[in-house]
């Protein structure tokens, strides 16, 4: 029973997790365009750095942007940060329910790292809150003063981090971690740096004071950050639905393509947004999809050599499938933290089997993502041989 409740929080909170990234994600897409959107113009009060015009719900609004803050504080000021915490507390607890919980199946693989669960949680905790400090301390750093110094030390952490998660957790698990690491710094920067920058700034209007405008400039060190890292991030968030992604041997190369293809495809619409033309914003597309193309062909699985056909039998197959499969994969699951088959699939049965051959080929066979983490050590001859009947079939 414990197991259907799960269940159910997972549901909850995937649906929290979608919703409040729908609304950070928008928010924040909408503010890097309308700061890139601003222009001069003659008119323009005292400390405006520029305005944006635009035209929504049968409306036209205008926009203008202070540099540092007016001279007097408005009577309403709307703040953007709930988004990002209920983004970030939704998804951590998505984390405890699906892989803490079920840390056996989804977290673990015993061919990886022998671990138990206290110890594989408590990596996933101090991962987390280590690749923040770490990634916090190189903003502060000299070199965070030039964007691009430092976003190359970003890039070779994020590098680092996928190697080493893919040292210690599963495939699945290791690359939705390094999703999660980078997601918290994302809200970190919002919540330790972007926020509390701003208050200082109201605080320093109305004491009378004029703001530092070195706080500015952090916050701005930092939202750039999450504006780049948002689209590599999504794509690990979704990438534990799809076993291509997360198979391959060398983890870190996958991330690598995923960070520069995200980047380059924001750069695309930061250049647009700003205004340029020509060159500026027609490499990025050219780029990014050869890039893709390389992605794909790099996470290709290898051909699998399978037993011969003709020299398999049902029962050695049904054998296989009940070791192996059944105990997620039955009308009454019992595998620990399954109440139901997973998406309604049942394999019980040889017929059961082939009604979804291919389904199991590309998960078992091909991509070697079932069972998950290869909890019930499936070998490669069994495998070999499963593949070698559905092919027969």
């Amino acid at each position: 029973m414990a197991d259907y409740w799960m269940e159910w929080a997972s549901l909850l909170l995937r649906w929290l997790h979608v919703i409040t990234a729908i609304a950070w994600i928008g928010s924040s897409f909408y503010f890097v365009w309308l700061d890139l959107s601003l222009r001069k113009a003659e008119h323009l009060p005292k400390g405006v750095h520029g305005e944006s015009w635009s035209v929504h719900g049968g409306g036209f609004y205008h926009v203008q942007k202070y540099l540092v803050a007016p001279e007097a504080m408005p009577k309403e000021l709307h703040w953007f940060k709930y988004e990002s915490y209920f983004t970030w507390i939704s998804g951590f607890s998505l984390l405890i329910v699906t892989y803490y919980w079920g840390a056996q199946v989804f977290l673990i693989d015993l061919s990886v790292a022998d671990l138990s669960v206290q110890q594989a949680v408590g990596l996933s905790l101090g991962s987390l809150a280590v690749g923040w400090i770490i990634y916090d301390g190189l903003c502060k750093t000299p070199a965070g003063k030039d964007l691009r110094v430092l976003g190359l030390l970003v890039y070779v952490v994020v590098l680092l981090a996928a190697y080493g998660y893919s040292e210690i957790f599963s495939s699945r698990a290791a690359l939705l971690h390094v999703g999660a690491m980078v997601a918290t710094w994302m809200t970190g920067n919002v919540f330790f740096i972007i926020i509390p920058n701003q208050k200082k700034v109201v605080a320093s209007l109305k004491q009378g004071k004029t703001p530092d405008p070195a706080l500015g400039l952090q916050a701005k060190q930092r939202s750039t950050h999450n504006n780049y890292l948002t689209l590599p991030v999504l794509f690990m968030m979704l990438s534990n639905h799809y076993p291509m992604t997360f198979v391959g041997e060398d983890l870190w190369i996958l991330v690598a393509l995923v960070v520069l293809i995200g980047a380059i495809i924001r750069d695309y619409f930061n250049a647009g947004h700003a205004g340029a033309n020509g060159f500026r914003v027609r490499w990025q597309w050219p780029v990014a999809s050869v890039l893709i193309l390389t992605l794909a062909f790099w996470a290709k699985p290898p051909s699998v050599a399978l037993e011969a056909s003709d020299m398999i039998n049902d029962n050695e197959v049904q054998a296989i499938v009940t070791t192996h499969c059944t105990g997620c994969h039955a009308a009454q699951p019992t595998m620990p933290g399954f109440s139901s088959p997973p998406k309604g699939v049942i394999l019980e049965t040889l017929a059961d089997v082939e009604k979804y051959k291919q389904q199991i080929y590309a998960q078992s066979i091909v991509s070697r993502a079932m069972p998950p983490g290869n909890m019930t050590q499936m070998s490669q001859e069994e495998r070999e041989i499963l593949g070698g009947w559905l092919e027969k079939h």
